[in-house]
């Protein structure tokens, strides 16, 4: 790996965290998109690697900061991860079993949703 390709990965965690920590957002919204159209990892490579880094516990700390605060329900959050253990497996399976191209489509409908719900809808 070169200097300028640990630089680039280090300054994307950044950012990813940096949102992650502010917004909740990260993995799907910074990671993927940079180690798709920056590093030129494949859609799947990129989801992967997120997953990855998401699954190891690299938000411990804004977790804790957000628990010393009082904004976390750890009864929410046990149930979420208990849908999000067989979602995630579920989604794994098809993701892996769809092509790459239409893997990209939904990812990019998906994110165009979610934009305009923030935008148009969000009260």
């Amino acid at each position: 790996m070169t200097i300028q390709t640990i630089v680039l990965l280090v300054v994307v965690g950044l950012l990813a965290g940096i949102l992650s920590g502010l917004v909740g957002l990260g993995g799907g919204v910074i990671i993927v998109p940079a180690l798709v159209f920056l590093l030129g990892f494949s859609q799947h490579q990129a989801t992967g690697t997120s997953l990855g880094i998401l699954l190891l516990p690299a938000g411990i700390f804004a977790v804790i900061n957000y628990y010393q605060k009082g904004m976390i329900d750890v009864r929410v959050v046990l149930l979420i991860f208990i849908g999000f253990l067989a979602g995630g497996w579920l989604g794994s399976k098809i993701s892996l079993s769809v092509n790459e191209t239409v893997l990209k489509k939904i990812f990019a409908v998906v994110l165009l949703l979610i934009a305009g719900k923030v935008l148009f809808f969000d009260k």
